[in-house]
């Protein structure tokens, strides 16, 4: 009888339990298949239609339309395209026209940006135009892996990739790289035998094959159980399309500056039109009124200046090797606070390295890192003439190549090759002098691999030499004596003891260990197409090898730094929390190493309590990493997430800063918002120096502006309320050059200032702690309420003096721009006096600063500026007049930070 279980969806389930807890024969009898025919195919294309193709969710993009409307939601283009309607009522074409070709330049910037990231969801979809060998109705067919459905039997060996998670039930020899599923750094060793327990993370489960990992070694057979979006990468899909991206911090503040800034407007218009017909003003005068006011209120130079300061930021990161996407998101990392780093690749270098040797008698310790040949053995200890024989089994059981510094085959075999040629051993003379006869694979059940080659023993006679490597246990099971300075002697209980004990120190130091052993054996009873497993017993060990996946110089002083600068780092690796651990200690990261199934386990409380004291978190799933990312942001923190598979990009995604290795899957990169192009740990670090930069940079400019802001409304205010100019103190053509000569000037000098002393010192700014703190609006009401005064009195000084309300407009005009030139200063910190010969230090301040006063001068002097501005020419007293409002406002700024300096002690 057939037995099939299905779950709610009409997909198979596994009966009992999960398919890895199930027997190959539990597993077929689920499914109602024998494994030597397969499906037939009615019974395909039923579960076909059924099921749907084995493809994930695609997602549709969105019409350029709606994109390029969307950039109008923020509040600043809804404000600007206010302003121009009523312009177009009143008949101000030229401030009309102004306004909406800002809107268009801002909606055009915004939407190149957002085209630059693609959708990490079609990344994913695109990696799966594969093809698949399937067993149907008795004979072998291959077809494109999306027609695959559950219950396929299917066929894989090396080169393929897999196409659907499934059930292996059988295997020869078979090894997959899973390190972009799972962040495993080595291919992982695949077996059809039953697994027992709780859900193990993806890694752990030896008997089960994932879609889209390919098979780098071996064979196998193996039954869909899951296709789509029930796979593994299925649901990391599903996690993609659940996460959203966090709005940047600076993205939030300026929408929450356009919105005070606006309501102030907004009630300065309603008394100024309260007032106005008040005094029987025209309705035409008032909306002229009003438009200025909105003009001047309206920072239209801060968006295309920020761009500006983000995009040659930019820049420079990418000069560095560090690429990002969305401008936004270099802002975003002035406030990283605590940084998630994939282990493999970023804080180590990917290339394993043997590092340590150990024979019966003797210990060599080895230098230099990586796949290069630089580097020496030290003999540490021991009699021993030479390291030769002691390693010569690594070099002859291995398939591997080193070409051009690269390698060729398994990474492991490759750091053995290193090994050999720092002993000075010719790897290709070696293997051409001991003829290959025969080879048993690596297979997860014995854990070894063995050669059997043509030989010579002491006195000359052939025999068949077997060289063994693999895991030390499962050599050591085998040892009947050892190789100790040249003679065999037994392997006795003291031998064993000493193994087992180096096994463990270097285990507990993060390295991988392994064994190798030899043995003669007598031609004339050798079958090389016999039961090779039974000649590897009575070995010889000849060593013990630790290796190791070296640490990036560079990442330990990056930590350092890091650390320095109040930024908390943590790995979070695919790998074992032992070897994870034993890394994070070499490069000083502090803290727990715990299991991403433990730290899931834990309820949220204890989650967020725990968080600060963990370093190292271990076997992580996808799910694992979001929740560590979500953890992180709910006590506080601006979180960065570094990775390169596509089981890191969910957890890319819902950072607040997704960094992705330019080696890395298109999955991950797609993610992210920010590349590493050269896969380097201190690049992050650097980054986030340059980010906290700008952003320190744009915080001196929004005081800038913000300052310009509350000056145009108290002025435009005290006008109305005083009724002096009419309630006009400056007309829209001043006004916007203000915003676009002098402000814009100041913006591009500050946001490319020098960096402030000690910036990677100071703690990052807390999530949610917004720029416009106390000091900082005290600052500017006070500043601005004193400009405010000094323009206003001016006007009037024109008025009552010389007769005429254009006259001290012009005076008011040439001052606000000198007083502009002083707050452009001060505004480069919030309590260093400019009183020093630092203030002069930045060439592109001094400059601008030096451009502006010659332009104050010239607006009143030159017929050009005076038809366009609407001013009048004015006398040296009358400039005098100007220049002492400024000279004022210094030093009453500066006695303001006086005041500040004392009161923090400083």
């Amino acid at each position: 009888m057939t037995v099939r279980a299905e779950s709610a969806g009409g997909r198979p389930r596994a009966p009992g339990g999960a398919w890895y807890t199930r027997t190959p024969e539990e597993v077929v009898a689920a499914f109602g298949v024998d494994p030597a025919v397969g499906l037939s195919a009615a019974r395909a294309a039923e579960l076909l239609t059924a099921h749907g193709p084995n493809a994930l969710p695609e997602e549709k993009p969105t019409p350029a339309w709606r994109r390029f409307l969307a950039q109008y939601r923020s509040y600043m283009q809804i404000v600007l395209l206010a302003a121009a309607v009523v312009s177009l009522l009143i008949r101000e074409w030229t401030t009309a026209i102004l306004l909406i070709v800002l809107t268009l330049l801002n909606a055009v910037v915004g939407l190149r940006q957002e085209g630059k990231a693609e959708s990490a969801m079609n990344a994913l979809q695109s990696m799966l135009k594969a093809t698949a060998r399937v067993r149907r109705d008795g004979a072998e067919a291959e077809i494109p892996a999306e027609q695959l459905v559950v219950g396929d039997v299917v066929l894989i060996a090396a080169g393929d990739q897999v196409g659907a998670d499934g059930r292996i039930i059988e295997a020869s020899a078979l090894q997959i790289d899973e390190s972009a599923l799972t962040g495993e750094s080595v291919p992982a060793a695949k077996d059809s035998g039953t697994l027992a327990g709780s859900l193990p993370a993806p890694g752990d489960r030896t008997n089960m094959a994932f879609m889209n990992t390919p098979v780098t070694h071996g064979s196998g057979v193996l039954v869909v159980t899951a296709t789509g979006s029930g796979t593994e990468l299925g649901k990391i899909s599903g996690m993609l399309s659940a996460t959203e991206k966090e709005v940047p911090p600076l993205t939030k503040e300026l929408d929450t500056l356009t919105l005070w800034i606006t309501a102030a407007a907004g009630l300065t218009m309603i008394v100024m039109f309260a007032l106005g017909r008040q005094r029987d003003q025209e309705w035409d005068v008032l909306f002229v009124s009003a438009v200025s006011l909105a003009i001047a209120a309206i920072p239209e130079a801060l968006p295309t200046v920020t761009q500006a300061i983000l995009s040659v930021g930019s820049l420079n990161l990418a000069k560095r090797n560090a690429i990002v996407k969305e401008l936004p998101s270099v802002e975003t990392l002035a406030f990283t606070s605590a940084i998630n780093s994939d282990k493999t690749g970023t804080l180590t270098m990917n290339q394993m390295t043997a590092v340590e040797v150990l024979s019966p008698t003797d210990r060599y310790t080895v230098s230099g890192t990586g796949y290069g040949l630089e580097g020496r053995i030290h003999h540490a200890a021991g009699s021993s003439a030479g390291i030769e024989d002691a390693i010569l089994p690594y070099v002859v059981a291995s398939d591997a190549k080193l070409v051009d510094g690269a390698v060729v085959g398994d990474p492991t075999e490759g750091a053995l090759l290193v090994l050999a040629h720092k002993a000075g051993l010719d790897v290709d003379a070696t293997r051409e002098s001991l003829p290959r006869l025969a080879t048993l694979p690596f297979d997860p059940g014995y854990k070894l691999m063995a050669t059997f080659n043509a030989a010579r023993d002491a006195s000359g006679r052939q025999v068949v030499r077997c060289f063994v490597k693999g895991a030390v246990p499962a050599v050591v099971a085998r040892a009947a004596t050892a190789l100790a300075a040249g003679e065999t002697v037994p392997w006795d209980a003291a031998l064993a003891a000493r193994a087992e004990e180096q096994t463990e120190r270097m285990g507990g130091e993060g390295r991988r260990v392994m064994a190798a052993a030899t043995r003669d054996l007598d031609p004339a009873g050798f079958d090389p197409e016999g039961d090779l497993l039974a000649y590897v017993t009575e070995l010889r060990m000849t060593s013990l090898v630790g290796m190791v996946d070296p640490p990036r110089e560079e990442a330990k002083a990056a930590v350092a730094d890091a650390r320095a600068g109040h930024i908390r780092v943590r790995m979070v690796t695919g790998d074992d929390v032992t070897t994870g651990a034993a890394i994070a200690r070499q490069l000083g990261i502090p803290g727990e190493a715990v299991l991403g199934a433990d730290f899931a386990a834990l309820s949220e409380e204890e989650q967020i309590a725990r968080i600060d004291g963990i370093g190292v978190v271990g076997r992580v799933a996808p799910e694992h990493k979001v929740l560590l990312a979500d953890t992180l942001k709910k006590r506080g923190d601006v979180v960065a997430m570094t990775g390169d598979g596509v089981n890191d990009a969910p957890a890319i995604k819902a950072a607040d800063i997704g960094i992705a290795m330019g080696s890395g899957t298109d999955v991950a990169k797609n993610a992210g918002r920010m590349i590493l192009s050269d896969d380097n740990f201190a690049t992050i670090v650097y980054a986030v120096e340059q980010g906290r930069r700008i952003y320190d940079n744009l915080t001196k400019y929004i005081r800038f502006v913000l300052l310009l802001l509350v000056t145009f409304v108290l002025t435009f205010l005290g006008a109305t309320v005083f009724n002096i100019a009419a309630g006009e103190p400056f007309t829209p053509p001043q006004v916007l050059w203000i915003h676009f000569v002098v402000n814009a000037s100041f913006g591009f000098a500050l946001g490319f200032d020098r960096e402030s002393p000690g910036l990677m010192r100071r703690t990052p700014r807390p999530r949610g702690e917004s720029v416009l703190t106390r000091p900082v609006l005290v600052t500017v009401a006070l500043g601005g309420l004193a400009i405010t005064v000094v323009l206003l009195g001016l006007i009037t000084l024109g008025k009552a003096h010389f007769d005429s309300v254009e006259t001290g407009r012009s005076i008011a005009f040439t001052a606000f721009a000198l007083c502009l030139i002083v707050a452009a200063f001060e505004c480069r910190s919030e309590t260093e006096s400019v009183l020093t010969a630092s203030t002069f230090d930045s060439k592109q301040m001094n400059w601008v600063a030096l451009a502006q006063f010659v332009l104050a001068v010239l607006v009143t002097q030159m017929d050009g500026f005076q038809r366009l501005l609407g001013t009048t020419e004015i006398d040296a007293r009358q400039f005098g007049w100007a220049l002492l409002a400024a000279v004022a406002l210094l030093l009453l700024w500066e006695l303001g930070k006086l005041v500040a300096r004392r009161s923090r002690g400083t």
